[in-house]
């Protein structure tokens, strides 16, 4: 019994130890197989991983390219706002072809060759990223086209023509560049005077914008971007503009000159604006007109040789083998708004007694207000008040005592009475010589009813010498315009009758510094040159003027403006009710006038007439305006517009002047608007 419990007992035991080996072999083998699942999990951990950072990497370039995309587009954007004015000037474009190519080379400069961090400002926390604009494809922008919207008119006044004589209202139209005025009219049988208004012009612009983005590592993705920018120009017709303008503002003006009338321009160069509220009459020779030429009439005259004369709608216009046309440097435009003309000289009598000549109680200034203005001659005596004791002759001055008042309301003071008004007051018919003597004295000798007066004038602030035979009176200041405060220098010489002489004398007439205006209640008879010290424009082309710097002025035509010539010297003549006549001492003698010549007024018959002998060339400085058309007895004519009276700043003292209103045509109230870029394609080239 105890021998057999012994071999069962090792026989369990060799049962275990076998079950436990077993054990040990499956546990190996579970332990290898956890191994390799850990293995293997871990390898597709790290793939997966790394899949993400790629996928995250790319994404991260893909979002900084379109980031770069808006970066570049807003710059575009923000350069063309800062190049479109908020108003622009009829038939110009909002961006020159210049400025266009200058944005789109910003745009290339600022963001290719080199990457532009997205990690700045605002986004400096972000996620770190870069862009660049792709160097195989750099970013354009120019214009491609312009439409105008518009409305038909009927209109009096015909304006420039369009290539497509009847477009169809309500459609847009193709405009050429730079496109044409606001105001367009049609040439199509039965549409003389319809016109159309331009509604608003709308400017379409094409951009492309290639970008690279990148962020840590490699990866980069590209996006291009296409689209349109539209810059639209809404015309708003501008109000009529009212101002006070002065006749000295044209290079010619003539108030009636009917068409066909017998006579015609003399030929040769008129420079400066030219109007008329007739017609202009031409011959066949030869003219050129360098600035505007506009009149009221809707014809202009065409003469010919045999005697015919066309009414013209167009220049040139042919006859017979002949041909009138006149060269137009600017325009032509005819159907122009009406000019009045000033109704009377009361303003210059007015000058000449208190420097102000307007605004003053009566039109003209009576025996009254002569005597309270202190107007005496040089022997002090007082201009008498009664209506019965008027002078009929004499030269008289406007000059207080010490202590008296002037028109500005300051004391004079000094040793000396004081000048107290605009000038010269001449009653009676009278001769006037005008002479620049030495560096500042400006002379006046006035010869009426045979005693001779003379006023030197000292500049730019005195004194005045007022001397009439053995009476003399030394003053205080100078003729002076008391409208401006502190009043500045103005001589008006007004003769109450006929200057029935004017000229210089010595080698110049008018002194630097001297602006005076001379005017006849009657006729004026011109019988010598008269002549600025210092010329303020050229009379020939390609004039060498010494002394001038910069260098003047080869390369440039007839009445250029000379550098240093502005002195303020000015000269205006003027006859309300007569004629500006020209008498020179012999035939074929050259006449030269510097000054704007004024024959005009209420009377409406003033002109330019030759009462004497012929002349060879008349050259006008300035400007020459008149009622009619008369025979200026003058081979040729030629007028250069003094051109620092362009801009209607700048004229001889209290010279005639108007109210004229006119729609502005150079700058509209005009809208400038940009448009947000409008896509037309956007591609992600790198996620094909």
């Amino acid at each position: 019994m105890k021998n057999i419990n012994s071999t069962a007992l090792r026989q369990n035991r060799s049962s275990r130890d076998n079950s436990r080996g077993v054990a040990l072999i499956f546990t190996l083998l579970i332990l290898a197989l956890m191994m390799v699942l850990s293995l293997g999990m871990v390898i597709a951990l790290s793939s997966q991983t790394f899949i993400s950072g790629y996928y995250r990497n790319y994404r991260g370039a893909f979002y900084a390219a379109d980031s770069g995309v808006t970066v570049t587009r807003v710059a575009m954007i923000n350069q063309i706002t800062a190049l479109v004015p908020t108003t622009i000037a009829l038939a110009a474009q909002p961006l020159t072809a210049g400025q266009a190519t200058g944005v789109q080379t910003a745009i290339n400069t600022t963001y290719g060759g080199s990457w532009t961090s997205l990690n700045s400002g605002q986004a400096a926390g972000s996620w770190p990223g870069k862009c660049e604009l792709s160097s195989s494809v750099p970013a354009t922008f120019s214009q491609t086209g312009c439409v105008l919207n518009y409305n038909w008119a009927s209109s009096p006044t015909p304006g420039p023509v369009l290539p497509d004589p009847n477009p169809t209202p309500g459609v847009p139209y193709t405009c050429p560049l730079p496109p044409p005025p606001a105001k367009l009219c049609s040439t199509a049988a039965g549409l003389t005077n319809n016109c159309y208004v331009i509604n608003n012009f709308q400017y379409a612009y094409t951009y492309t914008i290639d970008v690279l983005g990148q962020v840590q590592n490699s990866e980069q993705a590209e996006i291009r971007d296409t689209g349109n920018v539209t810059i639209t120009v809404n015309i708003s017709q501008p109000s009529a503009v009212t101002k006070n303008q002065s006749f000295a503002a044209w290079g010619m003006f003539i108030d009636q000159s009917p068409i066909c009338s017998g006579s015609t321009l003399v030929n040769g160069t008129l420079t400066g604006p030219v109007f008329t509220n007739g017609s202009w009459n031409f011959n066949t020779g030869s003219y050129i007109f360098t600035d505007s030429v506009g009149q009221q009439g809707a014809q202009a005259g065409a003469s010919f040789s045999d005697g015919t004369c066309n009414q013209a709608s167009t220049l040139p216009n042919n006859h017979s083998g002949q041909t009138v046309a006149p060269t137009f440097n600017n325009q032509f435009q005819m159907g122009q708004a009406h000019v009045t003309p000033p109704p009377n000289s009361f303003s210059q009598m007015w000058a000449a007694v208190d420097g102000k000549g307007t605004g003053e109680a009566d039109p003209s200034p009576t025996g009254t207000d002569m005597n309270n203005a202190n107007m005496k001659n040089a022997a002090g005596t007082l201009w008498p008040p009664s209506t019965s004791g008027q002078p009929s002759s004499g030269v008289y001055m406007p000059f207080v005592p010490v202590g008296g008042t002037l028109p500005n309301g300051t004391t004079c003071a000094g040793t000396h009475s004081c000048v107290s008004g605009g000038g010269i007051y001449v009653k009676g018919n009278a001769t006037v010589t005008m002479q620049a003597s030495g560096t500042s004295n400006q002379i006046f000798t006035i010869v009426n009813n045979s005693q001779t007066t003379t006023v030197t004038v000292t500049l730019p602030s005195g004194p005045t010498t007022f001397q009439t035979g053995g009476n003399t009176q030394t003053l205080t200041g100078v003729p002076s315009n008391f409208n401006v405060n502190p009043p500045t220098e103005a001589a008006m010489v007004y003769v109450d009758g006929n200057i029935t002489s004017i000229a210089g004398a010595g080698s110049a007439s008018i002194q630097d510094t001297s602006a005076v205006t001379v005017t006849a209640n009657g006729d004026m008879t011109v019988t010598g040159n008269i002549t600025y010290k210092t010329e303020p424009v050229t009379t020939t082309q390609n004039q060498i003027v010494t002394g001038t710097s910069p260098a003047c002025c080869n390369g440039t035509p007839a009445d250029t403006l000379i550098p240093g010539a502005n002195n303020g010297q000015v000269l205006g003549l003027f006859t309300a009710s007569g004629n500006v006549n020209l008498a020179v001492g012999s035939n074929g003698q050259n006449l030269e006038i510097d000054a704007s010549v004024a024959a005009i007024g209420g009377a409406g018959t003033g002109g330019m007439v030759n009462n004497g002998n012929s002349i060879n060339t008349l050259n006008i400085v300035g400007g020459r305006i008149q009622s009619t058309i008369q025979n200026i007895g003058a081979t040729t004519r030629n007028v250069f517009f003094d051109r620092r009276f362009a801009q209607g700043n700048f004229a001889p003292p209290w010279f005639p002047s108007t109210s004229i209103t006119s729609t502005p045509s150079g700058v509209e109230n005009s809208t400038v608007s940009i448009s947000n870029p409008q896509r037309i394609e956007w591609r992600c080239l790198s996620c094909q």
